[in-house]
């Protein structure tokens, strides 16, 4: 497979005042079409290390994507570097001035001169229009690599890269894309996953990869393009079922799944069931992630508790909270005429819940019209933290059900 590079420039990169997220968009996109990605550096503003780095590039990679570095200002040094680094002279570029001019016009704005610098290319460079900002791309060829240079805006750069820049690569390069299973997973780790995995002898053309997020944990195969269909199937459910139901979806297979709440929205949608909630660790952010859920009807947990005639505190008792749980999953299920009633509880007081040092104990009770499961979690970290932890264990818990899995 070809070899590509992913170059960053900016000094805001490299000093931490911005996120690169670019790099890994591109790293993603580049994968799909079938690159090996080597590596990813970013550069300051500095035109000695970019020439450097661009002449090193040259020698070792196939193709390299390049981002920022394009505007108008003098501490955008990338078209200097390029014509530099391989000799190549910037040249006015007529078209490219007339679309910067016509960017302006349409804004009703007149354009500064210090924009016309965006319209200098080096001699030779394939144009590569923007027509989501001002500062045009380029593409050339040195060395053994084919560079292709694009704004640093992430939407400018999406837009360029998969309008121009993608059907450049098609023409240029012979690609035999790879085939990238994603099993998704809640409530289990990165270790305890490889520990379940140990003994499952992976096919040397196979890679596995693990990558944990906020929201859910992936575990990554990664196959060639001429891996049989069958055998990765195979492979795909032996390591699937290693981690049992744990596992709330597969991307790669067929239809992508997307994140657990619209797991849980599929699967509520094809039940034909509503859910009543009572969020109090999650505090509302359970409903916020499944916006135009139409069979979610959600209510904070203090005006929830007055509908109900109940105070917290009293009513509910902190050192017994599965069974005050289930009288609230009973009392709002028959408030809210819902099919499901879901009851987060947490025992602690509110100053506890907001203590990054504290632990606090979780409940979360799911009633429907014949069953009742609990499940209990111990929840640390931040505020933030434990609100998403609440709201994602509430979903799985909702999803497990579903599903038929062991809660």
């Amino acid at each position: 497979m070809p070899i590509m590079e992913i170059f960053s420039q900016g000094e805001e990169i490299v000093t931490g005042q911005t996120v690169d997220t670019n790099s890994a968009w591109l790293s993603e996109r580049a994968v799909e079409l079938g690159f090996t990605v080597s590596r990813h550096t970013a550069v300051g503003d500095k035109l000695g290390d970019l020439i450097a780095l661009l002449k090193e590039i040259a020698q070792r990679a196939d193709c390299c994507l390049c981002t920022g570095g394009l505007g108008p200002t003098s501490d955008d040094l990338t078209a200097e570097a390029v014509a530099a680094a391989f000799d190549l002279p910037l040249a006015f570029d007529e078209i490219a001035y007339r679309q910067i001019e016509c960017y302006f016009g349409n804004r009703n704005r007149p354009m500064p001169a210090t924009n016309r610098k965006q319209a200098l290319l080096p001699q030779g460079a394939i144009r590569l229009d923007n027509d989501w900002g001002t500062a045009p791309g380029f593409a050339v060829r040195a060395g053994r690599c084919w560079f292709a240079f694009m704004p640093g805006v992430p939407s400018e750069m999406r837009g360029m890269f998969s309008e121009r820049v993608k059907p450049l690569l098609s023409e240029r390069f012979v690609l035999n894309p790879s085939r990238l299973i994603t099993i998704k997973t809640l409530g289990i780790g990165e270790s305890d996953i490889q520990q379940r995995l140990d003994g499952i002898e992976l096919p040397e053309a196979v890679q596995l990869g693990f990558r944990a997020g906020i929201d859910e944990v992936q575990t990554k195969l990664l196959f060639p393009s001429d891996y049989p269909e069958e055998h990765m199937t195979t492979l795909t459910e032996l390591v699937a079922a290693r981690l049992d139901d744990f596992v709330f979806g597969i991307d790669g297979l067929s239809a992508n799944t997307g994140n657990l709440a619209a797991v849980v929205d599929q699967l509520m949608r094809d039940a034909g069931k509503t859910l009543g909630v009572i969020e109090t660790a999650s505090q509302g952010l359970l409903a916020a992630k499944c916006p135009g859920a139409t069979w979610l009807k959600s209510a904070a947990f203090e005006r929830s508790l007055s509908a109900l005639g109940l105070r917290f505190g009293v009513d509910v008792e902190e050192n017994d909270l599965a069974a005050s749980g289930v009288r609230l999953a009973k009392a709002l299920q028959t408030q809210s005429s819902a099919d499901f009633a879901l009851v987060q509880l947490y025992a602690g007081s509110p100053a506890q819940f907001e203590d990054k040092d504290r632990t606090i104990i979780l409940y979360n009770t799911l009633l429907t019209r014949d069953s009742l499961q609990q499940n209990r979690h111990d929840l640390g970290g931040p505020l933030g933290r434990k609100q998403n932890q609440a709201a994602l264990l509430g979903l799985d818990l909702l999803r497990r059900h579903l599903q038929n899995r062991k809660i």
